[in-house]
């Protein structure tokens, strides 16, 4: 540990074991996937433990969730904690190797509540998924006042051609109510300079 640094530490919320389901819960379908990821935003909102975004990592061979996440942008005070960088590093770490998608690792998915923003798009070719599900959509987060950045018009198309099916608007529907419920709370929205 460095002298004149702090560690860089994010812990998950303290009430997310107690709403997972047993470790060997199969989850077979994208829909299932997505209702647990859905399920992780709206307890991130209840519980006010950040914002209105979750994603997780499932082993597609077994769909057994690997690794959860939830967004800790204000919790953690870090603008790079966000679902999807959680859910990824948390798996990264017990899988013990930067590369999911290594050989002696099972094919990996990533499913997430809202389509990335643009640092969380740039991570994901690197993280060494297959398989990226999406429930809303980019403008979703946009027109409750989130800044996803700037990315690729055609940013699907990008990401198949390294090898990642994308697989859109998965419940759609109960994603975006997610995000509606949270601005009709009067979450933050923590852009860069702003808030709400």
């Amino acid at each position: 540990m460095s002298q004149s640094y702090p560690n860089i530490v994010l812990r998950l919320p303290d009430w997310l074991d107690a709403v997972l389901p047993p470790v060997e819960r199969v989850y077979a379908s994208r829909e299932e996937r997505m209702g647990l990821v859905i399920n992780l935003a709206r307890q991130n909102i209840q519980r006010g433990t950040g914002g209105p975004f979750a994603a997780a990592v499932f082993d597609l061979d077994s769909g057994k969730l690997l690794a959860p996440g939830v967004n800790l942008v204000v919790d953690g005070h870090c603008s790079v904690a966000h679902a999807e960088l959680v859910a990824l590093m948390l798996a990264q770490q017990l899988a013990g190797s930067h590369d999911l998608g290594g050989s002696s690792h099972p094919p990996c998915e990533l499913v997430t509540t809202t389509e990335p923003c643009a640092m969380c798009l740039g991570a994901l070719p690197w993280a060494g998924i297959i398989s990226l599900v999406c429930g809303a959509r980019d403008e979703d987060a946009r027109a409750i006042g989130f800044d996803e950045g700037d990315k690729p018009a055609d940013w699907p198309a990008t990401l198949q051609q390294r090898g990642i099916a994308v697989h859109r608007d998965v419940c759609a529907l109960q994603a975006r109510a997610v995000l509606q419920q949270y601005r009709d709370r009067g979450g933050p929205i923590y852009n860069g300079r702003s808030t709400n």
